[in-house]
């Protein structure tokens, strides 16, 4: 969705340009910022490489509790014969 329409730009009527120039440069920022980021822990590649901030990062471990049922549910199948390829797990609160 553009940005202007997400703001509250009305819906461009017929031959009216659904995305703005201003919207395009906004996507392209977004997408540049995304791009530039850890693929683990989506911090920024420039600062999580800098040999300047090591030992100035600090990890927290939490458990999510629905991944750990999920990771339960998928290790009992595996371990009872399961082929796991391919196999995704839908997890709700019971």
């Amino acid at each position: 969705m553009p940005r202007s329409i997400f703001l509250g730009r009305p819906m461009p009527g017929p031959g009216e340009p659904l995305w703005l120039e201003d919207d395009r440069a906004w996507a392209y920022a977004l997408h540049t910022v995304e791009a530039d980021r850890c693929p683990d822990c989506r911090q920024p590649w420039g600062e999580a490489t800098d040999p300047d901030s090591e030992g100035t990062w600090r990890a927290e471990v939490i458990r999510c509790h629905s991944c750990a049922t999920a990771a339960a549910a998928v290790g009992r199948f595996e371990k009872d014969g399961g082929d796991t390829r391919g196999l995704h797990v839908h997890v709700r609160r019971g």
